[in-house]
């Protein structure tokens, strides 16, 4: 692959920020990759180990010069951060983001940026409950989806060319309407994270099941709610509180849902509950043939995510 930036930076140094400066030296995709955190011990690390070409004490100074800034911290800080960087932004820049919600992301970062500042918003598919610099791998976006919400007037070749670096960090990459985003990642992503603290405190709450046994036989389905439940707590409250309306529409449907099938339970009505299961399963085999995971039973989660 040839260079298609000189310089980024990248503000926030956790998994998405550290999984791209891996992956953009694995395809030698940037001439050099500068790095800031707020966080002193954060930065620290980062330099130990050699995550960066330069990690800087300020965002300003990340940013000084840079043909791509991405902001890669909770949804809560991308307006303060843009405030922070805005003045020592270069003309003809672009500033992007890896937010997991788009139109509060707009909101908070567009009305900021001086004149001739590109803005190309985008949402990497990916993660782990891992967080931190050190828990980036350059494998993370393989074969996975970078979303891109360019808002209306977008230079095309500021688009072009950050669609050029996903694409070279192993990205599929599609171009979606901001709020059409919000409500896909609510089906998605954001409502299953919430059901998924929601039973994870379920569990918390029945004394009458031990903790021993809650950890014991949690192969049985509770696992994989504890490990989405343990993503990091700052970007999840975020999240919820910067896409509100999608995420109530989706879990009021949840709630009507949930409700129907408890009451095929109650009315011992198999066949309502046995077609349901049918049509779930369905939508699982879909996944798997899209190549979004994968059917081996892999029941000791080998490998990342």
């Amino acid at each position: 692959m040839s260079i298609v930036y000189e310089r980024v930076a990248l503000i926030g140094l956790g998994l998405i920020a550290s999984s791209m400066a891996h992956a953009m030296r694995r395809a030698g995709l940037v001439g050099e990759i500068v790095g800031y955190s707020r966080s002193k011990e954060t930065r620290d690390t980062a330099r130990e180990i050699g995550l960066c070409d330069r990690v800087e004490e300020s965002a300003a100074a990340a940013v000084e010069d840079a043909d791509l800034v991405v902001l890669c911290v909770p949804v809560g800080a991308m307006e303060a951060v843009t405030l922070e960087i805005a003045p020592a932004l270069k003309s003809g820049a672009t500033v992007s983001d890896v937010g997991s919600t788009k139109r509060a992301v707009i909101e908070a970062v567009r009305p900021h940026l001086p004149e001739g500042v590109h803005f190309v918003p985008a949402h990497p598919l990916a993660g782990t409950e891992q967080s931190g610099p050190t828990s980036g791998f350059a494998e993370l976006f393989d074969n996975r989806w970078c979303l891109m919400t360019p808002v209306e007037g977008t230079a095309p070749d500021a688009i072009a060319r950050l669609t050029a670096l996903w694409t070279g960090l192993g990205s599929n990459v599609e171009e979606m309407d901001p709020d059409h985003h919000d409500l896909v990642l609510a089906v998605t992503s954001h409502a299953p994270h919430l059901i998924a603290y929601t039973m994870v405190g379920v569990a918390d709450d029945l004394r009458r099941v031990t903790d021993s046994e809650v950890v014991k036989y949690s192969a049985a389905g509770f696992r994989d709610f504890t490990r989405i439940a343990a993503s990091d707590p700052t970007m999840w409250r975020d999240v919820f509180l910067t896409n509100k309306e999608a995420t109530l529409e989706i879990l009021g449907r949840f709630t009507e849902e949930l409700f129907a099938l408890q009451r095929a339970i109650r009315t011992g009505d198999g066949e309502h509950l046995h077609d349901y299961f049918t049509r779930t399963r369905a939508i699982r085999r879909g996944i798997i043939e899209a190549g979004q995971d994968t059917d081996a039973p892999d029941f000791g989660r080998g490998g990342h995510g």
